[in-house]
């Protein structure tokens, strides 16, 4: 019975790891292509090397475009954001406490709000912190009013960054 249990347990933990790299490959394999428009700040981690903070548009949004019942929602909630897409890039549409459907030219982006109050909500996408090569961060930072950055959006609202680039 015990050894049954042991191999129980293993299997289980198993199978966790393997869904938790198996939502990020599912990710990039199924996921949507959008683009955002961002601003980075603070191009530098000791441990982890060069590495970009990215702001959003959608990230900071007034309570108009939040739709659910209550004011704003609490810090922790999570939300969808509905992004449309507008001459190649995906702007805010509205947040929702639940998933919405998304139509033709429209995704959905799952987050957490980080902080709300009366005349602001900040929203965590998981997409707020980029790596970069060695050496590579400032010039990122000076270049921070014309990135774009390209993610891919999975159908259940997870994203992941594939790439950033400098418009004209």
């Amino acid at each position: 019975m015990k050894k049954n249990m042991l191999y129980l347990l293993i299997l289980l933990q198993t199978l966790f790891l393997l869904g938790m790299a198996g939502t990020s490959y599912a990710t990039g394999w199924l996921g949507q292509e959008i683009k955002l428009k961002t601003v980075p700040v603070d191009p530098r981690d000791f441990l982890y090397g060069d590495y970009v903070i990215l702001q959003y548009d959608a990230s900071r949004i007034s309570p108009s475009q939040w739709k659910g019942s209550e004011p704003y929602p609490e810090a922790g909630t999570v939300v969808y954001s509905l992004l449309r897409e507008k001459e190649g890039l995906y702007e805010l549409a509205a947040v929702y406490p639940q998933k919405p459907e998304a139509g033709a030219g429209e995704v959905v982006l799952k987050g957490v709000v980080d902080f709300s109050w009366e005349e602001r909500i900040d929203i965590d996408y998981g997409l707020e912190r980029y790596y970069v090569p060695e050496g590579t961060g400032k010039e990122l930072e000076e270049k921070a009013d014309r990135l774009v950055v390209t993610i891919k959006v999975a159908p259940w609202g997870q994203a992941q960054i594939t790439g950033v680039e400098t418009i004209q």
